[in-house]
């Protein structure tokens, strides 16, 4: 198992003392079920670990980086650099798309290039690094793949669901109001789909892996649509 994945431990600068963990980390739920393995199998727990690890170092990076921003500004480019987006660019960007363990249908249906599993597949390595080899390795890890787009972060620093409330009240329209559409996904970690809409514009959905990343989604969405914002720059 661990020469089998060399290859990979040399992308993510680490070699695994327990490649369990490493294996796991890249095997879906799919997978799971079709070779009848237990759901703790799955990367889903290491993925609740990872989240948590990439959000403290992020954190502690942007507090280093910009001195004189306040908690809000530090918020927003912390939700930036954490959103499944961002960890999915990570994993392409790694070749972690290769590694992913899917069940047959997932495979046959594009799992390997869909931004939900890549970004899940990357927080449960950043997990598993953890548990290997301590916050040291997990930061390094992170430091080498999200420095960068931290420094060079250009989305809006203000809160979408903010500047679309202020947007639509210049423009006398009604307050914007947010619905939840869908809710999928384990406790420890759902994913959310909320509408959002006000007069004058068709409403658009948001999703997100909290009701408030979700709201965050559909407010910076429309803005876009509104031509407020350009793409790529919502939070």
């Amino acid at each position: 198992m661990n020469e089998l994945l060399r290859p990979l431990e040399d992308r993510l600068g680490h070699s695994f003392t327990k490649p369990l963990l490493l294996s796991r980390a890249l095997t879906h739920a799919s997978a799971v079920a079709e070779d009848k393995l237990s759901p703790g199998e799955s990367y889903q727990r290491l993925e609740f670990l990872g989240d948590r690890v990439l959000a403290l170092v992020i954190a502690d990076m942007l507090l280093d980086a910009f001195p004189d921003a306040d908690e809000g500004e530090l918020a927003r480019r912390l939700n930036g650099l954490v959103r499944n987006e961002s960890c999915a660019e990570v994993a392409l960007g790694i070749g972690l798309d290769a590694w992913i363990r899917l069940g047959g249908g997932e495979q046959q249906s594009g799992g390997r290039k869909k931004a939900a599993i890549l970004g899940d597949v990357c927080e449960a390595v950043i997990g598993a690094l953890f548990l290997d080899g301590g916050l040291d390795v997990a930061s390094g890890f992170i430091g080498r793949h999200w420095r960068e787009r931290m420094l060079n972060w250009a989305a809006p620093l203000r809160d979408a669901k903010t500047t679309l409330q202020e947007w639509a009240q210049g423009r006398g329209l009604a307050a914007p109001r947010y619905e939840i559409v869908d809710r999928s996904g384990p406790d420890h970690a759902p994913n959310f789909v909320v509408e959002v809409s006000t007069t004058g514009m068709h409403s658009v959905l948001g999703k997100g892996r909290s009701r408030r990343e979700a709201e965050q989604a559909a407010a910076s969405a429309m803005l876009i649509a509104a031509g407020v914002w350009k793409a790529g720059n919502g939070v």
